[in-house]
Parts: C-alpha cells; sequence; structure tokens
C-alpha cells in the first residue's frame, strides 16, 4: 500500500536526502536512502536536473486561484478552486489587489485563459502561498517547496524529483566524477495526475547541457534525468533550445536520450507512469511499483524516491 507523504521530511526530522529511494535494475530491486545515490552512479554520468524555481501560485480573494502558466500573449492559465467551482466567459474575479477576468476554457472544466489587471509575479509575491492539495493537511512555506537547484522562478508546483538533493549530496558526487548540467522547465498545475496528456509546458534546453548529453553519451557514460521533466526537456530538443513543448513520451515514443531516472512515486492512472514506461520499459517500472506498495513507500512532492536503470 502506498501512502501519501502528508509533510516535509525535515518536519519529523529526517533530512532531505534522508528520505527512502528504491533503486530498480533488471538485476533486481535495492532498498536504500537518497544519500546513497552515489553508489548507484559511475563516474563520468551525467546527471540533468531542472532548475525552474516554484512560485507561490495560489492566490485566495473572492475565489482561490492557481495561477498554472503564463502564455505569449500575456494571458495566463488559470485554475478556480475550490475543486468543482465553475466559472464562465467574461466573469470577473477580485484579487487581493486587481482583478482577474475569464477569457476563455484552456482544459474545459478545469483550466481558463485569464487576463489580470496587475503585475502577476508582485501578486504573488505579496500574497500567495504555494498551491498543496488536500493529502497535505496544512501550509507550508515557500522555501519547503524549492529544490536546491531552484534559479530560474516558474513552476506552478515544485519540480519535485530533485527536492531530496542536498548541497552536500551533490558537492559528493561531484567530487566523485559525477557531472550536472541544467534545463528550465516551468511544471502548471497537476491536472495530468487524472490520467490526462500533459499539457505544452514552457522549458529551454541551454546548448552547453546539449552538448555535455552528447559528450556523456559518446563515451559511455549514463545520462540521468531528474524528474520526468527533465526527461520531456531533453527529449523536446536534444540539440537544444526551447519554447513550448506538447511531447508526449509512452508507448508510441519511448525516450531516446535519457537513460535512467530518478523520480518520485506517482499516482496510478498517472500520465507520468507512461512517461517512466518510456525510460524503463513497462516490466521494471511495475516491479518498482510493486515493491514500493509492499514496503510503503511514501508518495507525491515531499514523499520518498525512486531511481530506475533499466541499462
Amino acid at each position: 500500500m502506498m501512502i501519501s507523504a502528508v509533510e516535509p521530511p525535515e518536519a519529523h526530522g529526517v533530512a532531505r536526502d534522508g528520505v527512502r529511494m528504491l533503486v530498480a535494475r533488471p538485476s533486481g530491486v535495492t532498498h536504500a536512502h537518497f544519500s546513497d545515490l552515489e553508489r548507484f552512479l559511475r563516474p563520468g554520468d551525467l546527471v540533468v536536473v531542472n532548475n525552474s524555481a516554484t512560485m507561490a501560485a495560489a492566490v485566495d480573494g473572492e475565489l482561490t486561484v492557481h495561477f498554472s502558466t503564463w502564455l505569449d500573449d500575456g494571458s495566463w492559465v488559470v485554475e478556480l478552486r475550490p475543486e468543482g467551482t465553475e466559472g464562465v466567459a467574461g466573469q470577473q474575479i477580485e484579487l487581493p489587489v486587481g482583478k482577474l477576468e475569464l477569457v476563455s476554457p484552456y482544459v474545459p472544466g478545469r483550466l481558463w485563459r485569464a487576463r489580470v489587471s496587475v503585475d502577476v509575479p508582485d501578486l504573488l509575491a505579496r500574497f500567495g502561498r504555494p498551491i498543496k492539495y488536500s493529502y497535505v493537511p496544512r501550509q507550508w512555506p515557500i522555501a519547503d517547496y524549492q529544490t536546491v537547484f531552484a534559479r530560474d522562478s516558474g513552476s506552478a508546483e515544485m519540480p519535485s524529483a530533485g527536492r531530496p538533493f542536498s548541497v552536500e549530496l551533490v558537492t559528493s558526487l561531484v567530487s566523485a566524477g559525477v557531472l550536472f548540467a541544467p534545463i528550465t522547465l516551468h511544471t502548471g498545475v497537476s491536472s495530468i495526475e487524472e490520467g490526462k496528456p500533459p499539457l505544452p509546458e514552457r522549458f529551454h534546453v541551454p546548448e552547453s547541457t546539449a552538448r555535455l548529453v552528447r559528450m556523456t553519451r559518446a563515451s559511455g557514460g549514463r545520462v540521468i534525468a531528474v524528474g520526468t521533466t527533465v526527461t520531456r526537456a531533453l527529449e523536446s530538443a536534444p540539440d537544444g533550445g526551447g519554447g513550448w513543448t506538447g511531447l508526449v513520451l509512452g508507448p508510441e515514443r519511448p525516450a531516446r536520450i535519457v537513460d535512467g531516472l530518478i523520480t518520485g512515486w506517482h499516482a496510478p492512472g498517472a500520465s507520468h507512469l507512461q512517461l517512466l514506461q518510456a525510460v524503463a520499459g513497462a516490466e521494471l517500472v511495475g516491479t518498482a511499483y510493486a515493491e514500493a506498495s509492499r514496503k510503503g513507500y511514501l508518495w507525491h512532492e515531499f514523499g520518498d524516491s525512486c531511481l530506475l536503470l533499466p541499462s
């Protein structure tokens, strides 16, 4: 049985890198802790991380509004809360300062395209709080929703696969010859947890990262993606670049760049699972989930971790 993590591990005396980590390889499953990561990586491996920082994307006003992402025309994709709240085109919603106007459905029944009368980053800095869901009973500060790699603000929800990394662990891995490189992919609200295909997301793969990926693969090292966001970005632009990606990885489009994946635990039916299978294969992912369920690993953004090494 899988259990949702209800708070950051630090709240009950466990360090970020002290969470449990299941390592799944064709030779079998190993139970470890995230701080043991060096045992499973080799000098010359490349770990690619997402440097997107999490926004305080929930604002409470007349209704609660989750700001998901900004569009090229200056409008925003938003979600109205509480769950089940319906809107109509042209509806105006009062915010702590200014107002928001619903323009048109973005995902019918879930997300709206909206215009906002004030600067949204300033609004979020003054009045925002991190988005949380019912399995987390209390509010935690925005610092608990940032990874050590956070640099470029823009994610509505934390790129949580990178959360267990600590500065000390990164330093130890670098000293052992493991390479690190960044991408940026800004996550929206998690409609993908409903089993729907992931929405287009704004991303950028630096040319320097793409070059390191090529060098690593040419020299026999492994490209280890930290999270589904990194996997999607690398597979969308293997030679570098960015913009918007609508790439959906799965049985029809397996991964071609990523050799291994560090990930959290996602609910059954989530489209995340298809992406995991695109990297590691359905059999290995199924084995990992069955064993994690048997051992009571924790789900979601504050939960435990998994390292998938299919080769």
